[in-house]
């Protein structure tokens, strides 16, 4: 009777085990960065969407999208491959439908978006939902009192596919030349996480990114990441919060799934950012 039980206990936790393994429902992954400039009573939250991939969440992106809306947030940051090169555009119309209206909404464009041969229309498409798009560019704006600055840059593969003669890294540096000057908190959306060394070079504040699909598989507290694009094995830089001293990085897990390539230990994440001062009010 006993050795029955055992069993029993055993095939319960590997069910366990390998329902949390395989889990592929949404979740909301929270973090917070302090800065001295705010004021201690302010802040802003901001919620970061990566790596859509036209994916489809419920009937008119509406489990993603009950998610957005649940954080209150004052922006909404969408950090590219939000559209894809082999899939139709539906689920990403769908998103941008829905989260019209609840914040302002940035976007920088992704590895795959240029993949598809049609980044204008792409482009375009977004547009039309009052996204402003972030092309090497930015605004500066005031939400809760607090002033801040949303910078945007294309992917790199945007050199190759309109055959610019200068480098990606050139034009990333003369875009955001003059931002040091800035007093303001100063936020980057850039979609691959592995060009840390160039942004920490150029006077933001925080960096928000994708791209790497949280290395796909993980090993909780072992293992952060198995592999990922343009890292390769081991990324260093897969998902999670990164301080890089005077520059954090926050890096999506996206929010994509593909049942052909299973995400272990890895689910589909809508990242939340609160950005608290912690200026003391004289």
């Amino acid at each position: 009777m006993l050795k029955h039980w055992k069993v029993a206990v055993t095939i319960g936790l590997l069910a366990v085990c390998l329902g949390w393994a395989f889990y592929n429902g949404l979740v909301v992954k929270k973090y917070t960065v302090n800065t001295d400039k705010f004021n201690e009573d302010q802040s802003i939250r901001i919620v970061l969407i990566a790596d859509l991939h036209n994916h489809i969440y419920g009937p008119g992106q509406s489990e993603l999208l009950q998610l957005i809306r649940e954080q209150e947030p004052d922006i909404i940051a969408l950090a590219g491959d939000i559209a894809d090169d082999q899939v139709p555009l539906m689920g990403t119309e769908m998103l941008l439908e829905g989260i019209q209206g609840i914040a302002p909404v940035y976007y920088v464009s992704g590895n795959h978006e240029y993949w598809s041969n049609d980044i204008r229309h792409i482009k375009d498409t977004i547009r039309k939902y009052e996204v402003t798009i972030l092309e090497s560019g930015y605004e500066k704006i005031t939400i809760n009192n607090s002033a801040i600055i949303i910078a945007g840059v294309d992917d790199p593969e945007v050199v190759k596919y309109e055959k610019r003669r200068s480098t990606w890294e050139e034009d990333f540096y003369q875009a955001f030349s003059e931002l040091r000057k800035e007093p303001a908190f100063k936020v980057l959306l850039a979609h691959r996480p592995e060009l840390i060394e160039i942004y920490k070079q150029s006077h933001f504040d925080l960096v928000l990114s994708g791209h790497a699909h949280g290395g796909q598989v993980r090993i909780p507290f072992i293992l952060n990441g198995l592999y990922s694009p343009n890292q390769g094995w081991f990324p260093q830089n897969a998902g999670g919060m990164y301080d890089h001293g005077s520059l954090i990085q926050i890096v999506s897990r996206g929010v994509s799934f593909n049942p052909r390539l299973p995400r272990i230990f890895n689910p589909p994440e809508v990242v939340v950012i609160d950005i608290k001062g912690n200026r003391t009010i004289k």
